[in-house]
């Protein structure tokens, strides 16, 4: 079974912060959710991690984001749903991203 804060809304839940990852770049990011602002055509809500990157200096410099990683008619219901990925799977989501390089959607 996975604890609480073994899950990403768990661990925002359980301490009030989104939790923040070494990527395989050596680069720290912090990781939270998002979801579209409007449906798409079939109605539903796509919900995306948004990864941010820090400098050295603690600003924020780029960030990643992952393709949608779930799908619901309600928004809020799309982001519980990638709330509930393991920290593990979040990891591997942010280190594929980072492999990746351009790929995905690296701003």
């Amino acid at each position: 079974m996975i604890a609480e804060d073994d899950t990403l809304a768990g661990y925002v839940a359980l301490h009030g912060r989104p939790p923040a990852f070494e990527g395989s770049d050596g680069r720290a990011y912090s990781v939270g959710v998002f979801s579209d602002e409007e449906p798409q055509a079939d109605g539903r809500y796509g919900a995306s991690l948004l990864f941010l990157r820090w400098s050295a200096a603690s600003a924020p410099d780029g960030h990643l984001e992952s393709e949608y990683l779930a799908w619901d008619r309600d928004a809020t219901a799309a982001e519980a749903a990638v709330g509930r990925l393991s920290l593990l799977d979040v990891k591997r989501t942010l280190d594929a991203l980072i492999a990746r390089g351009a790929g995905g959607r690296n701003r």
